[in-house]
Parts: structure tokens; C-alpha cells; sequence
């Protein structure tokens, strides 16, 4: 008979302040994920994405503001599986209404939901961000998620469906033009996001 496999410890967020600061690190149901920083087309179609969104929405030039639109925000929620810990994940982009969040917080994370969040997929990351991100993004609320993929030139759009799932995607290619939910005032080119 076979030793029964050892029990794995729970990552706590002393871990993740242990990782170097050239990698990324996200906390998820007691597990450590430590990412390589993004490579040029991942860095490119996010950096492209918050110019795009950031002038209308967050300062107010040529949109109607009222939003914060920031890159990298650490979000800390409770763990349901252990109390008393966290779960820390950083999407790409996220964006908060003015209304519910009126000024930023003064700690170095977000304890509320943003009401939109952005990840950019890559090779190492889009598992997680697809299995394990986005359903937290949903028990917490967030409102639209998107997610872009620089090398298929796609963004799926999501939005938070009754029932606290996400709804069917609506997916959008290469250089279309489009009003996406939740910045719809604004018609978002996709060509700008890819690299060339």
C-alpha cells in the first residue's frame, strides 16, 4: 500500500510579498501563481487599451468620465475556503465607477470590486485567468470582464448574468469597430490594440 501523498500547504500572503519584484504573483484559493512580466504584444494591446479607455472615461476628454481606469490594481478578497486569509489577483486593467468608489483608497490594494476588469491573455497566463480569475471576478460582483487576446486579435466580452455567472461571450476580431459594455459611449478600434 502506497503512502498517502503529503498534504500541499496553503499559500498565505507572505508568500506572495516573498516573490521578486521582476515577476508577477497572484494568491487563489491558498495557491501561489508566479508569472514572467508580460511580453511586447501582451504589454502592448494593455498599455494601447488604457490610453484608449483612459482619456473618456477616467480623465473625461472626449467621453463622459466618472470612472477610475487603472493597470495592475492588487485586489484582496476574502478566501471562502479559509477564513481569516485573502485571495490576491491583479487583472491587466480594471475600472471603477466614481459613484460607488469616490476616491482611491490610501492602502496598496483594492478591497472592493471593480465594476470592470480587463485580462490580456498569454501562453502562461490564460488558464488561469479563464478557470481561476474569472469566476472569483464573478462572486465578487464585478459587473464586465473582458478578456483580449493579442496573438488571435480577439476580445471576449462578458457580462455578469442573474445568478452570479457570467453570461455567453460576445467575441470581436481583428480591426472591428465596436461599443462594448461598459464604455460604449465610445467606439473602440481593435486594429490599435495588436502589434504591427
Amino acid at each position: 500500500m502506497g503512502q498517502p501523498a503529503a498534504k500541499q500547504r496553503r499559500a498565505t500572503y507572505a508568500d506572495l510579498e516573498a516573490v521578486p519584484p521582476n515577476k508577477v504573483a497572484e494568491l487563489i484559493a491558498g495557491t501561489l501563481h508566479v508569472f514572467p512580466r508580460p511580453a511586447p504584444p501582451h504589454a502592448r494591446a494593455s498599455s494601447r487599451l488604457g490610453i484608449e479607455l483612459g482619456g473618456p472615461f477616467d480623465a473625461g476628454r472626449g467621453g463622459p468620465g466618472g470612472w477610475w481606469i487603472l493597470d495592475e490594481p492588487e485586489l484582496r478578497f476574502p478566501d471562502p475556503a479559509q477564513p481569516g486569509e485573502v485571495e490576491a489577483v491583479v487583472p491587466d486593467i480594471a475600472g471603477w465607477r466614481r459613484e460607488r468608489m469616490p476616491e482611491l483608497p490610501t492602502t496598496a490594494f483594492f478591497p472592493l470590486a471593480p465594476d470592470w476588469v480587463c485580462e490580456v491573455l498569454s501562453p502562461s497566463t490564460e488558464d488561469v485567468d479563464r478557470d481561476e480569475k474569472m469566476p472569483i471576478y464573478a462572486r465578487e460582483g464585478v459587473r464586465h470582464a473582458w478578456l483580449v487576446d493579442p496573438i488571435a486579435r480577439t476580445l471576449e466580452v462578458f457580462s455578469l448574468a442573474s445568478g452570479r455567472g457570467w453570461g455567453p461571450a460576445v467575441v470581436h476580431r481583428d480591426a472591428a469597430r465596436v461599443r462594448v459594455e461598459p464604455f460604449e459611449a465610445i467606439e473602440l478600434d481593435l486594429s490599435v490594440l495588436w502589434v504591427r
